[in-house]
């Protein structure tokens, strides 16, 4: 995995050259790439396919882990390169071929792009569409928060440097640290099981910081999710208010707030209710973080992009009801219908809220997962 201190790879194919492919069980590695490319996810397959073969070498394990990974996300220009899309074709030309190969001149065929996700990022990226796509080929960094209330940065960074963990400062999210080790034990450290730190992308802390949460104030987190942005809220000083159709997610919320120490500063709310800030974290069809996911871009619905406004406008109506100075709305796709479009529809239909903020970021810009947000202040 590459940190952000690290050069990226001019060509993001030259990772497969570090691979120790004369490790590669085939016996393991094609199976779990028949059902993958059948609709199964890659990361399920990785922990099903490892949890039953607990024997491996780490090399075995790196190229099992690679090559799953290598073909769910490289299955289009694999099967360019090799003129069949048959499972056994695309892992013999990830081993061998895709690194050294001539790239094809088409943006779906070089990057392994659905047809619809090509026409969608040419029309909203234009010239930038390849450098975006350049972005999501390669991991993202390890970006990790540092719990407020138990630790600062500087104290987080001390820590972790115990257990032999190097990470460096982020450059704009004020509480959080990017990791240089190279696959590093984070949840076998002391750090973790102190509680001090959570990981979450800087762009999510700084899309949690628009919030400009003050202390005592009350947050409804309208789309809290398993509540990292709602952990981070609380970590400031917010009695957070978190509320979201999912019950399950919501219980993975409480599980992290006890061991967050910020239980108190989390009330999970069964409907929406009046706060002084409200945050809404939208559902979304999630092309910003294509990145963390190899197989992401293959799982997406196209119809998501158009599914997805009526939704977030719908969300914001109810956050318009009930926010008492702020609204933060956010995304993290990038599809200008449900960015800048539902935050204009919003501002047409409530003159009493003034824009505040507006935050945009991408992968290939600043070197976060790629988020909308707008802000906006009551009147």
């Amino acid at each position: 995995m590459y940190n952000s201190r690290m050069p990226r790879p001019r060509n993001p194919l030259e990772r497969l050259e570090t691979v120790p492919w004369n490790a590669l069980r085939t016996d393991l590695a094609l199976p779990a790439v028949e059902r993958v490319l059948s609709g199964a996810a890659a990361e399920r397959e990785i922990d099903r396919t490892l949890r039953a073969n607990r024997s491996l070498s780490r090399d075995e394990r790196t190229a099992l882990v690679e090559a799953i990974f290598g073909v769910a996300l490289w299955r289009r220009r694999l099967a360019w390169h090799a003129g069949s899309a048959t499972p056994s074709a695309l892992l013999d030309c990830l081993v061998h071929d895709l690194a050294r190969s001539t790239p094809p001149e088409r943006l779906a065929d070089r990057w392994s792009l659905p047809d619809w996700l090509e026409r969608h990022l040419e029309r909203e990226l234009g010239a930038e569409a390849d450098a975006f796509c350049a972005a999501i080929a390669v991991p993202g960094p390890v970006c990790l928060r540092a719990n407020r209330l138990l630790a600062t940065r500087e104290q987080l960074a001390a820590r972790l440097a115990e257990d032999g963990i190097a990470t460096h400062p982020a450059s704009r999210a004020r509480n959080a640290l990017h990791v240089d080790t190279e696959k590093p034990n984070l949840f076998r450290s002391m750090a973790w099981q102190e509680g001090l730190f959570e990981p979450q992308d800087e762009g999510s802390q700084l899309v949690g910081a628009l919030v400009e949460t003050q202390p005592g104030d009350t947050v409804l987190d309208l789309c809290a999710g398993a509540g990292g942005k709602s952990l981070q809220l609380a970590a400031e000083g917010a009695l957070v208010l978190a509320h979201d159709i999912d019950r399950g997610r919501l219980d993975r919320l409480r599980t992290r707030a006890i061991r967050a120490c910020a239980a108190s500063r989390i009330e999970i709310v069964k409907a929406a209710v009046p706060a002084d800030r409200v945050l809404v974290d939208a559902p979304c069809s999630e092309l910003g973080t294509l990145r963390r996911g190899p197989d992401a871009r293959w799982r997406i619905e196209e119809t998501a992009l158009e599914t997805c406004p009526p939704i977030q406008a719908a969300l914001l109506e109810t956050a318009a009801a009930n926010a008492r100075k702020r609204i933060v709305y956010a995304t993290c796709t990038v599809n200008r219908a449900e960015n800048e479009a539902v935050a204009a529809g919003f501002e047409t239909a409530h003159p009493e809220f003034r824009r505040a903020a507006t935050l945009t970021l991408l992968p290939h810009r600043d070197g976060t997962d790629g988020f909308f947000a707008a802000a906006w202040d009551r009147t």
